[in-house]
């Protein structure tokens, strides 16, 4: 058996990292991709390889023969690289092709060391290696029956959305026979590239032959195994993401900051949403309405501050839209004045936008991180603060002030003439829900010091809308905040989802209830895992110390690398440096694969 490699590519949307060398000259991870194909095909003990090369093939040749001078390679050169496609680049190698079986490989891949061993030792002749569709692919897709023979070869121009479910795409690694590159893909190539030119692509032949009633040409699905490819910096940025091992691997993921869609094998424990809203119908709603949604400008603040209010019940005039709560956190951050009271360990979105000099911090004293309105009021009672910041639920610690405890920290904060901001982004998780809610009219008009925040993202499940509210009777801080933002700053679809949302409160309620359930017994089941303690928590997840076995990020590591699994590493968190980690609450299907790795570890 040979292998063939089509590097002869110029790798224009590389920009800068292809001026100098053709594409596979790329390094992933710090490794050139031609490396990694090389090194993998040596261990199949082939009779040769054979690599087109074209742009910049003299330093790419260079490179290679210094490096693997005990690999049999032949280069072949593509001379007009620049005027051609790869169907011209493989057939320059057919005199070769009808010599002897053929591994076909673009150069412009990285997959797992398994691919190559998996296709050479599969009993079928001739199999294009596939896999299941996923958004992120791009370029020729195949689909299959119920024997994995290829039916039909789909292009660009025909690829139909409603049918994606049903497609494969082509990881552009085949194996062939002799006998089948000769009868058939040779000739067929000969007479495509006579009729069509030779700026084409090699699958366009292979489409021709599976209309045969003859075909010979199997597919073979991947099972999870890893690949990518890299057409460009984005492409790039991802593979490292995805083949990145151990702390790296980690570290990689944790600093992308969400856009895991682009994972979809990625169990997310880390980002916290509800797992049981938005339901189908809702969207369903949102669907349906795509198309206006994306071509019309959303409405202005006004307009906004009115779903809003119509949303939870308060006055427009009180409540100011942002494009997530973090907008609002950094605006209202950079409005108040003077000292500023935080509870650590917190959401550090609120500490991280002042000086640190402003900042006065009650630190929780022991490892259950609990604390109640009569401490805090004890702790910050003599300390010059104009500002107490509480999120309540806490994250990452889960901790509750009931409504009681509220009032009465608002009444503290009133006398003492302290502005007190209440996030309560987690608080419709709190058993209760929204009875422990602090937006009313009532609430906020009895107390123009308080300021009531809360995403959107968390409760409602639509983190990609990217939405989130501030209320506060104090209409000056009101009237600042909407100045502050621009006049455009959420989109068309997080409009249209404040204004349908109230047809689905029913749903929505129904949903908490269920999450709280499911939070109950998570909870029952994580207290087996023998080496974590598992703070109880009135928010969508739980903090647990690691009492023996593992650091957190021992821990976080090995379920990322092994499992697919991330979670929260909370050793960076002011408060939380002696080994914590925090797991989100999911559905039970995701929440017992977490359990099931747990107990196995």
């Amino acid at each position: 058996m040979q292998a063939v490699i089509l590097a002869a590519g110029m790798g224009k949307r590389l920009g800068e990292l292809t001026r100098e060398n053709t594409k596979c000259m790329v390094k992933v991870n710090g490794i050139p991709l031609i490396d990694r194909i090389l090194s993998q095909l040596s261990s199949l003990h082939l009779k040769r390889i054979l690599i087109v090369i074209g742009y910049k093939g003299d330093r790419l040749r260079e490179y290679v023969q210094a490096k693997y001078a005990d690999l049999n390679i032949i280069y072949i050169e593509n001379k007009v690289y620049d005027k051609t496609n790869n169907i011209y680049s493989l057939s320059l190698t057919k005199d070769y092709l009808k010599e002897d079986d053929t591994l076909l490989v673009e150069s412009d891949l990285i997959f797992d060391d398994t691919l190559f061993q998996k296709i050479v030792e599969n009993t079928y002749p001739n199999i294009a290696m596939v896999a299941k569709y996923e958004p992120w692919m791009d370029g020729t897709m195949v689909r299959l029956d119920e024997e994995n023979n290829i039916v039909n070869f789909i292009p660009k121009k025909a690829f139909c959305f409603e049918d994606a479910h049903l497609y494969y795409k082509t990881v552009n690694i085949y194996k062939f026979s002799r006998a089948f590159l000769s009868s058939h893909y040779i000739p067929f190539l000969e007479a495509y590239t006579i009729a069509l030119g030779n700026n084409e692509y090699y699958e366009q032949v292979l489409r021709v032959i599976t209309l045969l009633d003859n075909c010979d040409l199997k597919a073979l699905p991947l099972d999870g195994e890893k690949w990518y490819e890299i057409d460009d910096v984005q492409d790039l940025d991802i593979a490292e993401t995805l083949f990145a091992t151990g702390e790296k691997k980690l570290e990689a993921y944790q600093k992308r900051f969400g856009g895991y869609w682009r994972f979809p094998t990625l169990l997310d424990f880390c980002y916290l949403v509800n797992p049981y809203f938005p339901t189908c119908r809702m969207k369903d709603e949102l669907k349906a309405n795509f198309d206006v949604l994306l071509t019309e400008y959303p409405s202005g603040m006004k307009i906004n501050s009115l779903l809003a209010g119509k949303y939870f019940g308060v006055k427009s005039e009180w409540i100011c839209v942002g494009n997530g709560a973090a907008e609002l956190i950094k605006g209202f951050m950079e409005i108040v004045v003077g000292k500023i009271g935080v509870i650590y360990p917190t959401f550090e979105e609120y500490p991280n936008r002042v000086e640190k000099e402003r900042l006065v911090a009650y630190t929780c004293k022991d490892d259950s991180c609990t604390y109640s309105a009569n401490d805090l009021i004890l702790y910050f009672d003599n300390r010059p603060i104009s500002c107490l910041v509480l999120v309540n639920p806490d994250n990452p610690s889960g901790n509750f002030i009931p409504l009681d405890g509220l009032h009465q920290l608002v009444a503290w904060a009133g006398r003492k003439r302290i502005r007190l901001l209440v996030d309560e982004s987690f608080v419709d998780f709190s058993d209760g829900g929204e009875n422990n809610t602090l937006l009313r009219n009532k609430m906020l008009a009895a107390n123009p010091h308080l300021v009531v925040m809360k995403s959107i993202s968390k409760s409602y499940g639509v983190p990609g809308l990217r939405l989130g509210i501030l209320a506060s009777a104090d209409e000056t801080l009101v009237t600042s905040l909407k100045k502050e933002v621009a006049i455009w700053n959420i989109n068309s679809f997080a409009e249209y989802y404040m204004q349908i949302f109230g047809k689905y409160q029913v749903d929505y309620e129904k949903a908490c209830a269920a999450f709280r359930c499911e939070r109950d017994r998570f909870y029952n089941e994580l207290k087996k895992v023998d080496y974590l303690k598992v703070l109880p928590s009135q928010a969508n997840y739980f903090l647990c110390r690691l009492t023996k076995k593992y650091t957190a990020g021992d821990l976080a590591t090995i379920l990322l690398d092994r499992y697919g699994i991330l979670i929260k590493d909370c050793s960076g968190k002011k408060g939380l440096e002696d080994g914590y980690i925090r797991i989100a609450v999911r559905d039970r299907q995701d929440n017992d694969r977490l359990l099931e790795v747990l107990l196995s570890l």
